[in-house]
């Protein structure tokens, strides 16, 4: 009997690279900027993941809707600033080994890669460009077109584009939003643990990886192999 395709989706902010310096800065500028109480950084770190107004409302949730919209624009502008300066290589490196375990998954004819981020379509696509990493990736879920995780839609949308099913999908990724996107979506979940979330905050995850090598063996011990 074939072996059936499988699908492997990625977080991409504190799963596949660490952004957190970008991220921190531009949200201290966005919220300079409108003279506003800077949020901290578990706060901050907590909130990665959600699309950028849903961030905004839960670290401003007395602000109003708009200085949330002008929230969200101050600290899109800054982002985008700041990683002109030294290009999104260098601002959002690759966690150790992320490249060796995309380059090792994508050679498994059966494995089909994909992507599900709180990014825009424009951020995921200048990253993706920095790091070579445009032949990976068949589906690429981006803020633009989905409501923010932990809904399902990006996952369910990623199985669509690829028609694998949840039995054979998994999520990657490092914070709760990941996990909950996951199980709404009825297919695995495995967490990281070098992300902006607590290994405690992945509930419902499969595995919990403490670095890439460990990502192979896990994926033959989720489908039995």
């Amino acid at each position: 009997m074939p072996t059936p395709l499988r699908l492997v989706i990625f977080d991409v902010d504190g799963t596949l690279v660490d952004s957190q310096g970008d991220i921190l800065g531009a949200m201290r500028h966005a919220f300079e900027g409108l003279g506003l109480d800077v949020p901290s950084r578990d706060a901050v770190l907590g909130i990665v993941g959600l699309s950028l107004p849903v961030a905004m409302a839960r670290l401003a949730p007395d602000v109003g809707p708009a200085l949330q919209s002008q929230l969200v624009e101050g600290y899109k502008s800054a982002y985008v600033d700041m990683r002109a300066k030294v290009g999104a290589a260098q601002s959002s490196p690759l966690y150790p080994g992320a490249r060796g375990s995309l380059e090792q998954l994508h050679s498994t004819p059966e494995v089909l890669l994909g992507v599900a981020t709180g990014k825009s379509k424009r951020g995921l696509d200048s990253l993706i460009k920095a790091h070579d990493l445009g032949s990976f990736f068949v589906t690429r879920q981006v803020a633009d077109f989905h409501p923010s995780k932990p809904h399902p839609s990006m996952i369910l949308q990623a199985m669509a584009d690829t028609g694998v099913d949840p039995e054979n999908t998994v999520m990657i990724g490092d914070t709760s939003f990941d996990m909950e996107m996951a199980r709404s979506a009825g297919v695995h979940g495995i967490g990281v643990s070098w992300g902006y979330h607590p290994v405690s905050a992945l509930t419902g995850a499969a595995e919990v990886l403490t670095d890439f090598t460990g990502l192979p063996p896990a994926l033959s011990r989720l489908w039995g192999e």
